[in-house]
């Protein structure tokens, strides 16, 4: 492919042996049972005997039943034959505990006494885009975008990012890789693609390889694209970790995760023993970073770059694949949690008339009153960019104004649409900032 930037779709079918079973690749759907096809109101005692089994089956990463992350649809009950049918639906067909919870799902609801016959269905459903709507159409159907960079040339930034594509594609993801270097790409030698043409479809995942550096192209492309989570790469040298501090800091400012990091060229094999040659950077003390992945100084690794054959394809079963197979599942855990704790940090509780707000990476949860929220907006039709004078007046609110939606925008901020066709960009930093309610409202009676 010409031209600076690269796309290129990761295909399953590169991976010829077995992938060992890798991590719990789920999202969390909403809070409340989803039960396709059956109503709350019509759910009779046999329904929810069935409901009431399966939720003794915990996600055991975010500690909450199956039935209230929505797994269980189609649920079907014919109680006098004894028989229940149900299909549980993740977000991915790779679930290394697929067969964990189906298996746990047939016990549990076997051991119910009027039940002889328990039928299973698995299926998934790939998550959207929590934000998809004020997305630019081409990616408006990635659900995850990952980015991985080094802040500095030279540490083996696209040898990972590359490697890391293929791992997620071999867990059952449909993946891409997007080379942002504009002024160096190396996926044009490091992936040899059999279909050369530019795709634009539904991907689980897209992976961008970062431009080294801090500068204006990076601070573009993070404000630009909505970022899920961001991989750090380094070496184990004080040189190298400077440049990575630079990195951490600018994502951070721009509420990106920074979910991992990987040492690159940190130890050697040779006579039988493992030698460090650098004193480790200490990434993840200093900054917080909860994963660390360290990477052998191996020259297969960056010469099956070269061959347009990455080592987690020509060697599956390796020790750098294994490396490689525990940060895909990294990734994969980490973005599971963002995105559920994006999607629900501020949402309006009807009954009480309020928003509540639970930023992510915060175990707070505050009341914010709806007027209060829209009277602080700092937009420029609210207040002049000027004078600084406000321009919204108390006043041109009412106090019983509700918000009509919202709706998350990347991990920063949720848009607020008001019943006067007024959106308002409300940032985190700014609902936390804002008077809280004290007294809980008390909830609204149902006419």
């Amino acid at each position: 492919m010409g031209g600076c930037y690269s796309v290129y779709l990761i295909q399953e079918r590169f991976f010829k042996c077995p992938r060992p079973a890798l991590s719990i690749l789920r999202s969390i759907r909403g809070r409340a049972a989803s039960v396709e096809g059956t109503s709350s109101v019509s759910i009779d005692g046999a329904e929810k005997d069935v409901l009431s089994a399966l939720s003794q089956i915990i996600d055991p990463d975010f500690g909450t039943d199956i039935v209230s992350c929505g797994f269980v649809k189609d649920l079907h009950v014919e109680e006098f034959l004894g028989e229940v049918s149900f299909r549980l639906e993740l977000t991915t067909p790779a679930c290394p505990i697929k067969d964990m919870f189906e298996q746990r799902a047939n016990e549990v609801v076997a051991m119910l006494p009027w039940v002889k016959k328990v039928n299973v269905k698995m299926s998934a459903q790939p998550a959207k885009p929590v934000f998809a709507g004020q997305l630019p159409k081409g990616l408006q159907t990635i659900s995850n975008i990952i980015a991985v960079s080094s802040c500095k040339g030279g540490v083996g930034k696209s040898t990972i990012a590359v490697n890391l594509a293929y791992t997620l594609a071999g867990m059952g993801a449909k993946v891409g890789i997007f080379d942002a270097d504009v002024y160096g790409p190396s996926l044009p030698t490091m992936v040899s693609p059999e279909n050369q043409l530019l795709e634009m479809g539904e991907l689980d995942y897209l992976v961008i390889d970062m431009p080294p550096g801090t500068g204006d192209i990076q601070l573009t492309l993070c404000q630009v694209v909505p970022l899920t989570a961001a991989v750090i790469v380094t070496t184990p040298q004080k040189l190298a970790f400077i440049d990575v501090a630079k990195g951490v800091r600018m994502f951070s400012k721009l509420k990106v995760p920074c979910v991992a990091v990987v040492e690159n060229m940190c130890h050697f094999d040779a006579d039988g023993k493992r030698y460090y040659p650098f004193d480790s950077v200490q990434v993840v003390q200093q900054f917080g970073i909860p994963h660390l992945f360290d990477l052998p100084i191996r020259p297969n690794l960056s010469a099956s770059g070269d061959s347009g054959m990455p080592e987690v394809v020509a060697d599956p079963q390796g020790e750098v694949a294994k490396t490689f197979q525990d940060l895909g599942v990294c990734v994969v855990q980490q973005c599971a949690k963002i995105r559920q704790q994006v999607s629900t940090a501020v949402t309006y509780d009807k009954s009480i008339r309020a928003i509540r707000v639970k930023v992510p990476a915060s175990d707070e949860e505050f009341l914010l009153h709806p007027a209060t929220v829209r009277r602080n907006d700092r937009s420029a039709q609210s207040v002049d960019e000027w004078t600084g004078e406000q321009k919204l007046q108390y006043s041109d609110i009412p106090e019983d104004i509700e918000p009509e939606e919202i709706w998350p925008m990347g991990n920063y901020a949720v848009s607020i649409t008001w019943p006067d066709g007024f959106s308002q960009i409300a940032p985190y930093d700014q609902l936390e900032s804002i008077e809280r309610l004290v007294d809980l409202p008390q909830p609204a009676v149902a006419v």
